[in-house]
C-alpha cells in the first residue's frame, strides 16, 4: 500500500489536463491545475498545499474546497483518500473592535 508521506517515490511528471483552469477554491481563486502542480512540486499533504497556495484559508476556511483538494492530492499521489489527513479546521472569524474587548465587566 502506498503512503502519501513516502517522499522517496516518484509520482511522475506533471501532465496538464484540459480542465486545469477550473477554480477549486473560490475564496482564494485557486485552480485545479495549481493544486495538481503543487503536488508535483512536493506538497503531498492538504496542510502543505494550504500553506503553499492558501487554498482553504479564505472566508469559508475550506468548507467548500477541502474535499476536492484532498481528492486531487490522493489522485496525483496514487493513494486512497483515507490515507490523507485533512488540514486543521478553524471556525470563520470576524474582527472585533478593541472597544468591545475593553468594556468587559469586572476588568481592570
Amino acid at each position: 500500500m502506498n503512503n502519501v508521506n513516502d517522499r522517496s517515490r516518484n509520482i511522475g511528471p506533471f501532465i496538464p489536463e484540459s480542465d486545469d483552469d477550473m477554480i477549486i477554491c473560490r475564496c482564494e481563486e485557486i485552480s485545479k491545475g495549481e493544486v495538481r502542480k503543487a503536488v508535483h512540486d512536493g506538497m503531498y499533504t492538504v496542510t502543505e498545499i494550504r500553506r503553499y497556495l492558501r487554498c482553504g484559508m479564505g472566508l469559508c476556511q475550506g468548507q467548500t474546497c477541502s474535499k476536492t483538494v484532498k481528492r486531487l492530492v490522493a489522485k496525483e499521489c496514487g493513494v486512497s483518500m483515507d490515507t490523507i489527513e485533512p488540514a486543521t479546521s478553524r471556525a470563520p472569524m470576524r474582527p472585533v473592535a478593541m472597544m468591545v474587548l475593553g468594556n468587559e465587566i469586572g476588568g481592570e
